[in-house]
């Protein structure tokens, strides 16, 4: 699959998708097991945040599940056409409002995995036609392909957030 151009995305996605180099489809593929591994390895600093004001791991999982969420149904809004525009959404109203302090973090790998491989059954089903069509969501217009480039870039992207933030440099 060819690497989604800038005209294809807003600003803000070039956080995420500069971090994929590679298929993207094999990226979100591997990450439902190397991403829940990873989760699974940071069980005892689950309810950790390195800074006042800032998620715990279980808040940083948490998000990354809901946008996996968000990010899947507005590919598959804009994969099969729709041209109303999609609300955005407040990351930090989420998860405020989410109970993730209630949960184990192995039960949001559990859930990550789960949900990522779902997700792979649609993910390899689109076609170029699926791929190049273009939806709006928070004011901004995006791709299909974008999208996916996004979804294994926001899992690169916050991986290294939790090695350089929440564990010591012995621990990476």
């Amino acid at each position: 699959m060819n690497r989604p151009q800038p005209s294809e995305y807003p600003v803000w996605a070039e956080t995420y998708i500069k971090h994929v180099d590679g298929d993207v489809l094999q990226i979100l593929e591997s990450q439902a097991t190397e991403f829940s591994d990873f989760i699974n390895d940071l069980v005892e600093k689950a309810d950790y945040a390195y800074a006042p004001g800032k998620w715990t791991i279980k808040q940083l999982i948490g998000h990354i599940i809901d946008t996996e969420r968000i990010l899947t149904y507005r590919l598959t809004c804009f994969a099969r056409g729709e041209k109303t525009a999609l609300p955005g959404f407040e990351e930090d109203d989420y998860v405020a409002n989410a109970h993730f302090s209630d949960r184990s973090l192995i039960s949001f790998s559990e859930e990550f995995s789960l949900l990522r491989r779902s997700n792979m059954f649609l993910f390899k089903s689109l076609q170029e036609e699926e791929l190049n069509q273009m939806g709006n969501a928070s004011n901004r217009d995006i791709s299909v392909r974008a999208l996916l480039f996004v979804l294994a870039g926001h899992i690169m992207h916050h991986t290294q957030i939790i090695k350089e933030r929440y564990l010591d440099s012995s621990a990476i």
